[in-house]
């Protein structure tokens, strides 16, 4: 697999470019919140790490009445790390926590090639353009490193 067909515009837009890499402020703190659309004083927030290549980010999702309303993160790694979370991001925002779960179960089984029907794919939109990671075993952590810490940070709050 070339990596010339991982580095497709899609993650490089997305690497270079990104939409939600940024902080989330409170809704008390909108006179200067760099994104507004903040509506509650509820911002979940949860690190994740992946230790074998250093690629580490934060992610914050602001929910209100079980809905995302915002998302972004802060961090740092390779350019697929960087541009699986925008993605994320990007998809997550206006769906329900329990549509969110389900998009970061799927995610997680197209990289790991348990999921190849492309019906079931076209749920992920953009990131669909991750799924030939699969082919490349030392890359499927960076891919899912968002997608873990989202789907993680998402059952601790159902549980709550």
């Amino acid at each position: 697999m070339a990596l010339n067909n991982i580095y497709n515009d899609i993650l490089m837009e997305h690497n270079m470019h990104p939409d939600h890499k940024h902080k989330l402020l409170q809704a008390s703190d909108r006179k200067t919140a760099i994104n507004p659309k903040c509506e509650a004083d509820e911002i979940l927030v949860k690190k994740g790490l992946n230790p074998s290549c250093g690629d580490e980010i934060v992610l914050e999702i602001n929910v209100v009445n079980d809905i995302i309303k915002d998302a972004a993160f802060n961090g740092q790694g390779c350019a697929i790390s960087q541009a699986s979370t925008d993605i994320m991001a990007d998809l997550i925002i206006g769906k329900s926590i329990d549509e969110a779960i389900k998009l970061t179960d799927l995610f997680i089984d197209m990289i790991r090639g348990e999921e190849t029907d492309p019906k079931k794919l076209e749920e992920l939109d953009e990131a669909m353009a991750l799924k030939d990671v699969s082919h490349m075993p030392a890359r499927v952590k960076c891919a899912v490193l968002a997608w873990h810490t989202l789907n993680e940070m998402l059952k601790e709050k159902k549980q709550k």
